[in-house]
């Protein structure tokens, strides 16, 4: 119905119905296991519109560390089928999406073999804390985050510009954990 307040509604639904699925266990086979970046390289990677925190973060992560010629397509969450070539990331029935109590980002740390780069899981903490407004982290560089990424959203419509605007942020930002996990001797605990 063309009722007041619809398309709040059914977006609201669509949120709901997301995070819902998001916290079932995976049967597929994506889902288990930890993977190789290598067969991954020149994947189109689906996510949905409006990218905020987790989305764009995932974009940074997939095109840094796991598939530097990554192609992302952006679409409208409802009913979406992958194309051969496509993997989905958080969106709902995605081969990469929120699993228990992980945001996205965490689940690509996992299942990449990159949770032993302390940058990458500070850079997740911050995200898992802002994506599922928790504090469970509390790390102090948060709202900073938060508020660096608003702004992004703001100024741009255009999700493939919200990502690579994104990108410089998180690129300093891992810079910044790098520099602080280095040991005594100067060398970085975790290095990829």
């Amino acid at each position: 119905f063309a009722a007041p307040g619809r398309q709040e509604a059914e977006q609201a639904l669509e949120l709901l119905e997301f995070e819902l699925s998001a916290t079932e266990a995976k049967e597929e086979d994506m889902s288990e296991g930890e993977l190789s970046a290598a067969g991954m390289r020149g994947t189109t990677w689906v996510t949905r519109r409006g990218v905020r925190v987790d989305r764009t973060a995932s974009a940074w992560l997939i095109q840094r560390f796991i598939d530097p010629d990554a192609r992302f397509k952006f679409v409208e969450p409802s009913g979406y089928l992958p194309s051969e070539g496509e993997l989905r990331f958080d969106m709902f029935d995605g081969e990469f999406t929120h699993q228990g109590e992980r945001c996205t980002f965490e689940t690509l740390l996992e299942r990449f073999g990159l949770v032993e780069d302390a940058g990458l899981v500070a850079i997740g903490e911050i995200v898992h804390d802002l994506d599922l407004k928790e504090s469970r982290y509390g790390r102090a560089e948060a709202a900073g985050v938060a508020s660096i990424l608003s702004g992004i959203a703001r100024e741009h419509e255009d999700d493939a510009r919200r990502v690579a605007g994104g990108a410089p942020g998180f690129d300093y930002l891992y810079g910044h954990f790098r520099e602080a996990t280095a040991d005594p001797e100067g060398e970085h605990i975790a290095r990829r």
